[in-house]
This record gives structure tokens, C-alpha cells and sequence, in this order.
């Protein structure tokens, strides 16, 4: 509603003066404001802010008169009545210093685009030449406690318990009446007046008054404290003439202030709260409306130390309440109570340490005009504090030191469209707007139009009143404008408008504001004219005529149809009212405006799709239709008259109507609102002073007659008498749209009623068509409490936005005396939202209307934050007898099973028995979830059953989940299971559950490297002998509190291994590798220790064609195609791939195989993550000449010189570096640098050329490449001899199947594998002729080695050479049940062999455990243990 804004600024008198100001009263305008301090009356001006005139009395006069007291301005502004101290009424006149006079006026620099238009036209709000003239004193003989100003009359009131009536222009025959209190008959209702109890008026006076026009009385404060009300009989006033009611059981009352627009009488109490008191239209009673107190909840430790209520101040469009105590402070309240601001907590009371500030305390306040500013004057003691400061700061400048007249300080708000044009409520916007500038909250153009440009700032997030702020760039005007949940919630910041300074300079203040329904166009009214503005163009548009613009003035409140701003205006040259529309896209001008002439004053105005509403001063109300018609090249709009309402019986006073609105909300029977007829206005909702008023079209006649007639001439139907809705209403919301999807929420009505939040009047619609109940009610009103003032409804999304006062410290000057920006924090206004769903889903249920509930949370399922709105209906406590209701209409949805949890988890464990009582067994749930594949909410289940059930049950469930989660890939949730795991084994010793002292792997997506690559629990290494690896069935022992923790714990980390290889089994035998990488990188899978245990088991290769088909889908890698043009002669193409591939590897940083496509992890430039793969680019080098030597130890036929051409020119030229610009490789280590500036110096022929890009074509994506030679490494390493052929097959890397083939003929590889190897080759060889011709020339350049392996097959060795050997084994194995074998001589042939390199120190220190129950057969030999570190030579 309105918002305090920035710092208060701080206005000094120029004057030099001893007195102080302590009374501020403004004009009826608020444009001049009088200022009294003792002998001196002084008139200030207000936009700019400065001093006119000044009326200081003489020494004499002040003697004779006494100080000056209060002031009065008369309604025209033409004079000001003081009341001084010993009784005298001081009447002065304003005289204006004639038209060209101004006392401060603009100078333009030379070559200014601001010149004169108009002669005599004043372009800037100049503050004029004023003078004062004092008439003939007034002696009233008493003490003068009150002055009321009416239209010809002044009011006084004195101590001596009279009212005295003045008239303004002076003492003729009826100058002055007295009328004594006593003899003004006061009751509590005007029925018992005649007869009733009478207040005893003895010795009272009147301490305080003010009148109300709406309701024609004086709400007085009566000096024992009671309150009262006095109402004139008739016209004039006189004693015979005025009757009296008072309010009961109040006898504390200490100042009044009245609300014109709601017929609200506000009473400050000597307790510190207000009394907001109405009229009851029946009796004439007082009774009391609502409260303004400050609540224990909010303000513990002031809300009952604030000192009675000093004064009461109603902002000028009567929408909100200043009150101020006499312990100081400020605090701003809604007409029905709604809290908005206080300064005595908070930023305001305490500063930034927690010391407490003094409260500034008020001697007097006012409204600027329109709302726009407070002016207030402190009391003596700050005003001296702030001197005192002001001078130590001012010594230096002037030595003779005299006191200046302190200050006035000036609060800036900003306040709601809503207050002043209620018409805006049917946007889904918030607007406000300050004196200079407009808020919106249209959202971020960037994410309403994503054709808008990419390089826009944002606006500020504080809102500071005096700097401008970068507004967006335009979209497109042509891209969709749906305002999504992300664009009006997306972020906090306004969006932030400056109203033309031109337009403002001559038009100042604004009074009406207004937003289209897009919320891309703005329009403003100020004094004169009006001004539009676009976000498309980002310009205003003002009139281009200044005459047209100055002889005009909005009246009736302006508001957007379509493109055409309407405006309700009076027309000063014709002395006319009109409704004008105007086009946004034409000039600012008569010419193309549509004008309709008007019998009465507009008061309010509304759009209702194609329908004006206007409500008039004759309390009339009519409905316009407008058309928009183009005249060739003109677009244009035509306004017909449809019909007019009088409800002149029914509104005692125009200016009492807050709003008028169309909508087509109605009560009647839904089978009409299947008809077209539900778009039409069916009724009109008018805010009648708090009191909403509908009034639906009769349909009680026949209703023949509109099929019969043309649409265009169709007779709109009459209305019905008047009904009332809702009390205490102060702003309504309603939409013209239609969805039939969200009918609940969109024919709704959204009522805001200030301290009892808010109400919606609901339609119940019968389900399934089906024909609704006779006593069920066709609509139901139900209240809700929300913690945001709200300002727009958005009907399809169930949210209420708003705004809020945040607060900013600033306490850099801190010291004796404290500038303002110490003493006030620095405020802001944020953008605020809430949801209103649960609440209503909550009221349906307790009003047992669950089907209705049901219904409106179906249509409501697909918003984002839906499932949070379930956990909210049943989070709040819910009494017994609901529970049921609420869990049943819960499970309703998919997303109950969650619901359940969170709110399990919110709810005392105490609770949950009762809990689950009602919504099922914690552990069918947890099934649910697992047959729902929901495993992050079966996991929330595991914590409740871990406290419910004993702890098999949880293992129980715990393992079943592990395993879907594993089968699944949710890696981060198999690391809590296996944490989860262990701490149930350590629950059952009863010790605390340890934390885990592996530490957590990120969540990246590839396969990972770690130092220590193990969380695999039960496994360590030791026993690393020079080329060779003892495989030991070792467990670790923890060292646990005692024994028995130690075999727990053990146990638990046994259990989690055997799943763990349970699940790795399961991926292999299922030909995933792929699976099988990320699982072992996630977990920290001890994936080469557990291969050379299955190596002769599980991770033989069945099927080679199957495995090849099933690693090109798992990697996306492309079939290899054959190129157009015959080969190359295969000297070229070995030369080409080996550089290609080999630089490619060199040149990617290690970091690219982190990154998996599964999360989204960003790569971590990690400097330690480079192990094996710096090193690459010289091991390959090593690697091809040692298998080529290998091969040529076996086979001297083989071709020896196919890869050693190029392998030494590898570190010299940088091709592949060329390529990695195209792949999509991270750049984040910069590993690759730019091309080598000798790589000009190799030169590649065309058909080269062309095949390098075959190559890039026959070669999948990076990352695959990167994982499968991860994979290649770890196969080779765990010496599983099959995969390395099928993924050097892949990899089309000959000199990976040269190697293993060489590898064969060892005696250490068991027959097995060779004849595998051999008959999977030929089984590739026949597919690829048959299916995948790409794979030929490759298998062609491998036929040598395919040719030794049939070779070395003929003369095989009998399988007796190999008998020693597996008896040697069964010794191993025993011995290493036992305990560590001792290395034996045999070993130690590994070393002889012509690769046996050191093992990897990538690899942990140790042994590998083994599962005891699904141990390896005796025939697990120790050569593994050589061919680790046999095999290891190729990558590492």
C-alpha cells in the first residue's frame, strides 16, 4: 500500500531564529503548508520544498495575544486562522503577489531545448510570491483547545466547555455563534436520545475535534477522556440543532483523526492503541471496527511501553494511517488494520552492535500532497540535538554562532496503483509509484521475450528515491508476453521507470497510475493532461500541443483496453466531461483521440474486456461498449452507450464508493455459466465504503428475446437489487479470463481486508456434470491470514504478490551527535509473494467440502510448487478429527508419499505413530516408493523406519534400496546408503555411527581417478613386490572400541562389498561397460583388484560381435564407414592414425574424463589429477616400439616398420591440437596449447587430408574416446586379455591387438583365453564381411597378427606344461587363507619378461580382499599376480 522509501531529508529554515517550530498544518491541496512556532507563522511551499513567507508578531502583540498555538487554513486557501495562548482567534490573509511573481525560478543554460512555448505558460512549478496580512484579532476569553475548518465556518473549541462558530469573512450579523457543550443532548444511539441516559457534561470540554463530511458530524474527544460523535439536525448549526452519542466503557481517548472515504472515526488512547470507531447506519451508535495496536508477537519488548497516542494522521487518499505516540516513534496501518511499517523495532530501534536508539519523538506531522512525502516536526529535545550537531559542523564556516530554525524532516513514500485507481486490480502486475518514478514487477524482459538481446543490466536492487536506475533493452514487440511464474518471481528487483522530467515539472504531483494487462505499457495523470510510456521503445510520449495537455485534467482515473489509453477527463475549454480514448501507437493528440461527451462528473472508472464501467458524482453508473474500428490508415475506437444504473438509494454519499468493477462472477445456477453468457459482465462489484456491494443482472424474466434479436441489438438485462458480500474490504481482485481447466480459481473473487488478510468467494461446482445438491451453496466465502500485503492476485498460479519495507544500516558517523542516516536506517521496498492454495485446500476440508478440495488441487497439480502446497495444507497443527480427511484427500495425488515424509520429518517423533496410523504402514509406503522407482523419497522412509523398526528391518530395507539404487545410478544416494549401511551395523553395538573417513567423491559424471581409489570398505593393499602382485585375502581391521565393534564393523563392510561386487558382476555380464566405468569412478569401485579375481570368470568375453555392437551403442561410437576412394597404400594409414590418436590423448587434460554426460557437474581444474595421462604421449612412443619388438621376437615375417615412422615426430608436431578445437573437449586446464608454429612444416597431401577427416568422421565423441581408453588401461592392467581385443577393436588401435596377441604366446595365460581371443577375431572377421564392411580394412592391417595367432594355435602346447603350475596355485590359495605367501623363486620370472615393468603407483598399496563366500577355485593362479605387473607397462 505505501512504502517507506531512502532516507527522510532535512528542510532548514533560512531564517535565523531562536524559536522552534512544533506545528505543521497543510492546505486543503497540500501544496502550501503553515508552520507556527511562538510568534512566528511561517508558509512553506512544497514542490520545491522551500520557505515563501514568513510572519513574525512583535514583542507587543505577542504580549497582548501569547504565543501562537494551532492553525487553521481556510478551504480555498486564501487565509489562515491561528489560535494563540491567551485566547485570541488571529486571522490572516494569503495574498498572492500576482501571476508573474514567483519567489524561485528555473535557469536554463544558454542553448536549452527548454524555451517558452506558450506566453505566460509556467513550465515549472515555481513557488509563488506570497504575503501575509493580519485581520482583526478574535478574543474568545478562554483557552482555545480545537480549530475545525468548514466551507464557510470556522469551528473553535475552548476550555471554558464552549463551541464557538466564526465566519470566515469576518463579524457581520451571524459572525459568531456560541454553543455550550452542556446543552448538547448526548446517548449511546439516536433511538434512546428522546428519553435515554445522558452524559453528565458538567465542567467537560471538548479536547479534541474534527469533522467528517461523509458522515456530517464532529468525532470529539471530550477532556475526561470520553469519546463522541455530535451530528447537526440540520443544515446550520446550532445548539438546538445538535444531538450527541458517545461510546461506551472508553474513557481514555486522547486525539482524533477521521477517514472521509470508509466514515472511519480513529481515537488515540492513553494505552497506546487506536480505536477505529463507524456509524451503524440503523441506530446511529458507535461501534467499534478494529484495532491499531501493536501485537506482543512482533514487538516484544515496546508493544506496551509507547505512551498514550500523540496524533493520528490519515494519508491523503485515506487508504492508510500514521500514528505516532508520545514515546516517539512512527507506525503506518491500512484503513482496516493491515501493519505495514514502525519504526520502534528493528533497523530503526537498535543499531548495527545492538545498542538501543532513541526514538525520534513528534511534535507535530503532516501528509504531502498525494501521499508522496511526511512532512514532521520533532519535538525540542531532538531538534536541539541535531543543532548542536548542525553548528560543531557549521563553526568553521561561520564563527558568530546563532541557532538555526531546526529542521522539518520529510519521510519519501511510495504507495500502490491501487490506492488512488482501483482500475489496476484486474492486472496481474504490481505497480507503484513514488513522486518521480514507477515500479513495476513485469519481470525480467530477458525471460519474458528470449529474442531480446543477452547484455542487459539489471536494475538496482535497493530502491534509492534520487538515482535513476538502467532499465532493460526492448524485445522484440512481436515475441509471445506470457508472464510466467519465472518472469514475476524470478528475482527481487523492480523494474524501475522515470516519469519524464518535462511532463513532471509542470504536472506535478501524479495522481493516477496505470498498467495494460502485458504490463509493457504505463500511463501517468498529473495535474494537468497525461503522459504513456513503452518498455518496447523505452520513451514516453507526451502531448505535442502543451494547450491541449494544460486544458485538460484526469478525473475519473485513466486505464489501458487493448492500445488505447482511457481516460475519464474534464475538458476546461468546452467546461465538459469526457471519456477520451487514445491510441498508444499515434502522437499524443486531440486529433486522433475518440471523444465522448459525459452529463456528470466521472469518479471512477473501469475496463471490463470491451466494456467501460464509469461510476459518476450523481451516483450513477454506466456501461460503455467500445469497438476499435480502422479507417483505412487510422485505427480508431467507437463508444456506445449500453446502459445506466442509479444507485442513488443505496450510496448515501459518491465519495464514499472506493471502487467499481464488471466482472462476471455470479451466483446463479452453473448450467447458465456453461453458456456463452459466463463472458459477459454479469455483475458489478462496488467497494462501498468497506462494504462490497454486487449487483447481478435479473434473469428472472424470459429470456426468448435474445436469440430472437441481432447480437448488436440485444437489450442488456437489468439489475438486480443490491447484495453485500464482504465487510471491511480494501482492495478486490478479479480476472476477465477464462481457462476451463482452473475454473475454481479463475471465477473467483479475491477480497483483501487489511488486519483479517484475506477472503475468496470460491464457486463450488458440482463434479462429473452431475446435478448439484439443493442445499449446497453455489459460492462460499473463506478467509485466510497471509503474512504479505498483498497487491495482485495471479489466478492460475495460486499466488499473492506484494511488497515489504527492508531495512539497511548505515552506522559509519557514529558519535555524540548523530547525523539523520545514523539515527534512520537506509529503507528499501522488495518484491514479496505467497502462495494461497494450502489455505484454501485447508478451509475446504475443515468445512468438509473435500471433493471441491480435490478438484481445485487436480486442476492445480501441474504448478511448480504444488508439492510443497500438500506439505503445507497438513503441516500447520491440524486438530484430530482433520487428520483422516487430510491424509485421505493427500494420497489423492502422486506426490502423497513424499508429502507424507516431509511432513514426518517436521512432526515430533512422538507424533509418528499416530501419523502413520492415519496415512499407512511407514514400511508398505517405502515399497510404494521402490515400485514407483521414487528412491530419494524411499530413502527419506529409510530414516522413519531406522527409528520405528528394529534395525533388520531397516538393513532389510536399506539393502533393497542400495541395490535399486546401484541398478539405477543414483550415485550420490548409493554413497548415503552405504553410510547408512554402516551406521545400522554400529547402531547395534549402541555407539554413535562413525563418520565415514573416506572422503565423498564429487558428483562429476566420468570415470574418476583418485589417489586412493577405494571406499570399497574391506579392502586394503599391501605387499607390493617389483613387478608382481601377491593376491592375499587380507581384511582390514579397524581399530573399534572393543572386539566385538571391530567384528561388527567388519561384517558390515564384508556385506557392502559382496553387493557391491554382486552389482559389478552384473554390469559385466551384461556387457555394460560403460555403466560399469561410472559405478567404479562414483563409488570408488576397486574395479582392477576385483577384475584380476574374476579374470578367468565373469570377465571373459563370450560373445566378441555382441560385446563390439553393445560398446558402439553404450559410447555412441559410429560404425566405421568405408571412405568413397580406395584406400591409401597402409604405410599412410597407420602413419595418420597413430599421430591422430596418439596426440589426441596427449593433448586432452586429464579433467575431460571427468566428465561424463550423466551429471552436470562443471570440470574442477584440479592440478593432481594428470597421473597417467601426462605421460602418455612418450609412453606411447615406448609402447610402440616395444610391441613392435615383441612382435618381431615372435614373428620375423611381421611388418616392423609400420608404426615407427612417425612415432618419434609425435612430441614435435601438434595435429590433433588442430582437431581439438572441434571437439567438445574442456578447456579448462589449458593443457593444449595453440598449434606449434612448426607444424606449417608437415605437409599432408590431399588424400591425407581426406582421410584424416574420414577418421574424425569414423570416431565417436570425445569423452567416449577418453573413457574408453580409461577402460583399455584398467583391463590391460587387471590382465583381462578378451576385453582389451574387443576395445582396441573399437578404438581401431593396432598396435593395442599387436600387444595383446604377443601377450598370448606367455605361458602364464591359460589356454582358455587363447582360443577365446582367437575365435572371437574370427567372428568379428566373418560379421564385418558380412555386416559392418567399415571394420575391414582395419581387421586387414591386423591380418599378420591374426595370421601368428592361427599359427601359434597349430602347434599348441599340450596342456600337461601347465600342470606344475596350477599345483603351485593350490599351495597359493591355501597359503593365502592363512596368512601373506612368501614370494617364491617362480615369481620371479616376470621380471624376465621383455615388458614386465614396475607396477603403477597409481595403484593403492596392498592386497586385494576376497569375497569368502564367492571365492576363486583353486585354479586361480599367482601368474596373475605376474601378468599384473606384466600388463601394466602399456599406459601407465
Amino acid at each position: 500500500m505505501y512504502f517507506l522509501t531512502g532516507w527522510p531529508r532535512r528542510l532548514l529554515c533560512p531564517l535565523r531564529s531562536e524559536e522552534e517550530p512544533f506545528h505543521i498544518q497543510p492546505s486543503s491541496q497540500r501544496f502550501y503548508f503553515a508552520v507556527l512556532s511562538e510568534t512566528q507563522l511561517s508558509i512553506w511551499f512544497s514542490r520545491p520544498s522551500v520557505l515563501i513567507v514568513s510572519y513574525i508578531e512583535s514583542a507587543k502583540a505577542a504580549a497582548q495575544f501569547g504565543f501562537y498555538q494551532k492553525a487553521e487554513w481556510k478551504p480555498d486557501d486564501s487565509m489562515i486562522a491561528v489560535a494563540a495562548a491567551k485566547g485570541y482567534i488571529l486571522l490572516f490573509d494569503v495574498l498572492g503577489g500576482g501571476d508573474d511573481k514567483y519567489l524561485y525560478e528555473p535557469v536554463y543554460p544558454k542553448g536549452s531545448p527548454r524555451v517558452k512555448v506558450t506566453p505566460g505558460y509556467k513550465e515549472e512549478q515555481c513557488a509563488p510570491a506570497l504575503s501575509l496580512e493580519m485581520k482583526k484579532p478574535v478574543d474568545l476569553e478562554a483557552p482555545i483547545t480545537s480549530l475545525q475548518s468548514l466551507q464557510e465556518d470556522l469551528l473553535v473549541c475552548t476550555a471554558d466547555g464552549y463551541l464557538h462558530v466564526l465566519h470566515w469573512d469576518g463579524l457581520g450579523s451571524n459572525g459568531r455563534r456560541a454553543i455550550s457543550l452542556t446543552t448538547i443532548p448526548f446517548s449511546l444511539d439516536l433511538q434512546s436520545a428522546r428519553g435515554g441516559p445522558s452524559l453528565d457534561l458538567e465542567g467537560v470540554y471538548i479536547r479534541c475535534m474534527e469533522y467528517c463530511v461523509t458522515l456530517d458530524g464532529f468525532a470529539v474527544v471530550l477532556s475526561d477522556g470520553r469519546l463522541g460523535f455530535i451530528t447537526p439536525l440540520s443544515n446550520t448549526i446550532t445548539a438546538d440543532q445538535l444531538q450527541g452519542v458517545w461510546a461506551a466503557d472508553v474513557t481514555d481517548g486522547t486525539c482524533v483523526a477521521v477517514n472521509n472515504k470508509y466514515r472511519l472515526m480513529a481515537f488515540g488512547c492513553a494505552s497506546g492503541s487506536v480505536l477505529v470507531y463507524m456509524i451503524d447506519t440503523t441506530t446511529g451508535s458507535m461501534q467499534l471496527s478494529h484495532k491499531l495496536e501493536l501485537t506482543p508477537k512482533h514487538y516484544p519488548d515496546i508493544y506496551n511501553k509507547t505512551g498514550p497516542v500523540k496524533l493520528i494522521c490519515w494519508s491523503p487518499d485515506y487508504s492508510v494511517a500514521m500514528v505516532t505516540w508520545e514515546c516517539g516513534g512512527l507506525s503506518l496501518w491500512s484503513v482496516f488494520g493491515a501493519h505495514l511499517i514502525c519504526t520502534l523495532g528493528e533497523d530503526f530501534a537498535y543499531r548495527s552492535d545492538g545498542t538501543k536508539k532513541d526514538p525520534i519523538k513528534i511534535s507535530s506531522m503532516s501528509w504531502g500532497a498525494e501521499g508522496y512525502h511526511l512532512w514532521v516536526i520533532p519535538t525540542k529535545p531532538e531538534r536541539r540535538r541535531q543543532e548542536e550537531q548542525q553548528d560543531q559542523e557549521e563553526e568553521m564556516e561561520t564563527p558568530p554562532r546563532s541557532s538555526l530554525q531546526a529542521g522539518i524532516l520529510q519521510f519519501h513514500f511510495i504507495k500502490s496503483a491501487l490506492t488512488v485507481n482501483p482500475c489496476t486490480s484486474n492486472q496481474e502486475q504490481v505497480l507503484l509509484h513514488g513522486e518521480d518514478r514507477l515500479y513495476l514487477t513485469c519481470g525480467d524482459p530477458t525471460q519474458v521475450h528470449s529474442t531480446s538481446d543477452t547484455h542487459i543490466t539489471h536494475p538496482h536492487t535497493h530502491i534509492h528515491p534520487r538515482d535513476s536506475s538502467p532499465l532493460h533493452h526492448p524485445p522484440s514487440p512481436n515475441s509471445s508476453l506470457s508472464q510466467g511464474l519465472s518472469t514475476l518471481l524470478g528475482h527481487k528487483h523492480w523494474h524501475v521507470v522515470q516519469i519524464h522530467s518535462t511532463y513532471l515539472e509542470s504536472n506535478w504531483p501524479i495522481r493516477f497510475a496505470a498498467i495494460d494487462t502485458t504490463g509493457q505499457c504505463m500511463a501517468v495523470a498529473g495535474r494537468r493532461g497525461f503522459a504513456h510510456y513503452s518498455l518496447y521503445t523505452r520513451k514516453w510520449k507526451l502531448f505535442g500541443n502543451i494547450t491541449q495537455e494544460q486544458n485538460m485534467t484526469v478525473t475519473g482515473g485513466l486505464a489501458w483496453w487493448n492500445d488505447f489509453v482511457v481516460v475519464a477527463c474534464y475538458n476546461f475549454i468546452h467546461q465538459q466531461e469526457e471519456l477520451r480514448l487514445y491510441l498508444r501507437s499515434s502522437n499524443l493528440d486531440n486529433a486522433f483521440a475518440s471523444v465522448t461527451k459525459l452529463h456528470s462528473d466521472t469518479l471512477l472508472l473501469n475496463v471490463f474486456r470491451d466494456m467501460v464501467i464509469l461510476f459518476r458524482a450523481d451516483c450513477s453508473i454506466c456501461l460503455y461498449s467500445i469497438e476499435r474500428r480502422n479507417d483505412g490508415y487510422a485505427t480508431t475506437s467507437s463508444v456506445e452507450l449500453l446502459q445506466e444504473v442509479s444507485m442513488s438509494r443505496y450510496i448515501p454519499h459518491p465519495a464514499l464508493v472506493v471502487s467499481v468493477t464488471l466482472t462476471s462472477v455470479r451466483t446463479g445456477d452453473w448450467n447458465h455459466i456453461q453458456s456463452p453468457a459466463a463472458c459477459m459482465a454479469e455483475s458489478i462489484m462496488l467497494n462501498l465504503a468497506g462494504q462490497l456491494i454486487m449487483l447481478q443482472r435479473d434473469r428472472s424474466g424470459p429470456q426468448v428475446r435474445e436469440k430472437e434479436t441481432p447480437a448488436n441489438h440485444k437489450k442488456l438485462l437489468p439489475f438486480c437489487p443490491p447484495v453485500v458480500l464482504a465487510q471491511c474490504v480494501e482492495n478486490v481482485w478479479t480476472t476477465c479470463r477464462s481457462n476451463r481447466k482452473k475454473r475454481h480459481l479463475l471465477e473467483a473473487l479475491w477480497l483483501s481486508c487489511g488486519e483479517a488478510g484475506m477472503k475468496v468467494w470460491l464457486p463450488l461446482f458440482p463434479r462429473d456434470h452431475r446435478k448439484p445438491h439443493s442445499f449446497l451453496s453455489r459460492r462460499i466465502m473463506l478467509p485466510f491470514h497471509i503474512n504479505i500485503y498483498p497487491l495482485a492476485v495471479l489466478f492460475e498460479d495460486a499466488l499473492v504478490l506484494g511488497a515489504t519495507n527492508e531495512t539497511v544500516l548505515y552506522d559509519g558517523l557514529q558519535g555524540a551527535s548523530e547525523p539523520l542516516e545514523a539515527l534512520f536506517p537506509y529503507c528499501t521496498v522488495e518484491r514479496t509473494s505467497q502462495i494461497y492454495l494450502h489455505h484454501i485446500l485447508r478451509q475446504l476440508l475443515v468445512r468438509n467440502l473435500g471433493e471441491q478440495a480435490l478438484l481445485l488441487a487436480q486442476s492445480c497439480a501441474s504448478l511448480p510448487y504444488f508439492p510443497s502446497c500438500h506439505g503445507a495444507t497438513s503441516r500447520e497443527p491440524i486438530p484430530d478429527p482433520l487428520l483422516p480427511t487430510v491424509a485421505k484427500f493427500i494420497t489423492e495425488f502422486p506426490l502423497f508419499l513424499q508429502t507424507i515424509v516431509h511432513c514426518a520429518r517436521k512432526t515430533e517423533y512422538a507424533l509418528w505413530n499416530y501419523l502413520f496410523a492415519a496415512v499407512g504402514n511407514p514400511k508398505d509406503l517405502f515399497e510404494e516408493c521402490l515400485m514407483a522407482q521414487d528412491l530419494d523419497t524411499a530413502a527419506s522412509y529409510l530414516i522413519i523406519l531406522q527409528n520405528m523398526e528394529v534395525p533388520a528391518v531397516s538393513r532389510q530395507h536399506a539393502t533393497l534400496l542400495f541395490n535399486t539404487a546401484l541398478e539405477q545410478g543414483k550415485w550420490d544416494l548409493c554413497r548415503h546408503m552405504i553410510r547408512f549401511l554402516k551406521a545400522i551395523g554400529s547402531g547395534e553395538m549402541e555407539t554413535p555411527p562413525p563418520t565415514p573417513t573416506t572422503q565423498e567423491p564429487s558428483s562429476t559424471g566420468g570415470f574418476e581417478f583418485f589417489r586412493n581409489r577405494s571406499i570399497s570398505l574391506s579392502q586394503s593393499a599391501d605387499a607390493i613386490a617389483t613387478g608382481k602382485f601377491n593376491l592375499q585375502k587380507t581384511f582390514s581391521m579397524p581399530t573399534g572400541p572393543s572386539a566385538k565393534g571391530r567384528d561388527v564393523e567388519c561384517a558390515e563392510n564384508m556385506y557392502i562389498d559382496m553387493m557391491l561386487w554382486r552389482h559389478a558382476r552384473h554390469l559385466l555380464e551384461q556387457v555394460r561397460l560403460r555403466d560399469l566405468g561410472c559405478f567404479s569412478a562414483q563409488l570408488g569401485f576397486e574395479l582392477i583388484g576385483w577384475l584380476c579375481r574374476e579374470r578367468n570368470r565373469v570377465a571373459r568375453v563370450e560373445d566378441f560381435v555382441m560385446a563390439l555392437k553393445r560398446l558402439h551403442k553404450d559410447f555412441l561410437w559410429p560404425f566405421p564407414v568405408i571412405p568413397v576412394g580406395s584406400l591409401s597404400s597402409p604405410l599412410r594409414n597407420g602413419r595418420c592414425r597413430t599421430v591422430l590418436s596418439t596426440r589426441l590423448l596427449k593433448s586432452q587434460s586429464a579433467d575431460s574424463l571427468l566428465n561424463s554426460d550423466m551429471d552436470t557437474v562443471p570440470p574442477q581444474a584440479a592440478p593432481g589429477n594428470h597421473t597417467w595421462l601426462d605421460s602418455l604421449g612418450p609412453r606411447a612412443k615406448d609402447m610402440d616400439t616395444a610391441s613392435s619388438a615383441h612382435s618381431h621376437h615372435h614373428t620375423p615375417q611381421t611388418h616392423d616398420a609400420f608404426l615407427s615412422p612417425l612415432t618419434n615426430k609425435v612430441e614435435e608436431y601438434s595435429i590433433g591440437s588442430a582437431t581439438d578445437l572441434t571437439e567438445t573437449s574442456s578447456v579448462v586446464d589449458g593443457d593444449w596449447t595453440m598449434v606449434d608454429e612448426n607444424s606449417s612444416t608437415l605437409s599432408l597431401s590431399q588424400a591425407e587430408l581426406e582421410h584424416i577427416s574420414m577418421e574424425l568422421a569414423n570416431k565417436g565423441p570425445h569423452k567416449s574416446q577418453v573413457q574408453l581408453r580409461y577402460l583399455l588401461h584398467v583391463f590391460m592392467e587387471a590382465g583381462c586379455l578378451e576385453w582389451c581385443v574387443v576395445i582396441g577393436l573399437i578404438l581401431r588401435e593396432a598396435s593395442v591387438i599387436k600387444q595383446v596377441i604377443g601377450f598370448l604366446d606367455s605361458p602364464e595365460v591359460p589356454p582358455e583365453t587363447v582360443q577365446s581371443v582367437r575365435s572371437g577375431l574370427l567372428a568379428v572377421d566373418s560379421w564385418a564381411s558380412t555386416d559392418c564392411l567399415g571394420y575391414k580394412p582395419f581387421l586387414n592391417l591386423i591380418r599378420p597378427q591374426l595370421q601368428q595367432l592361427m599359427e601359434s594355435a597349430t602347434e599348441q602346447v599340450q596342456p600337461e606344461a601347465f600342470q606344475p603350475s596350477s599345483q603351485s596355485s593350490k599351495l597359493g590359495g591355501s597359503e593365502g587363507l592363512g596368512g601373506p605367501a612368501s614370494p617364491r623363486a617362480e615369481d620371479s620370472r616376470g621380471g624376465t619378461s621383455p615388458l614386465g615393468l614396475a607396477l603403477p603407483s597409481l595403484e593403492p598399496t596392498g592386497g586385494f580382499s576376497r569375497p569368502p563366500s564367492e571365492d576363486c577355485p583353486p585354479e586361480q593362479t599367482e601368474e596373475q599376480g605376474e601378468e599384473e605387473g606384466a600388463y601394466d607397462c602399456t599406459l601407465s
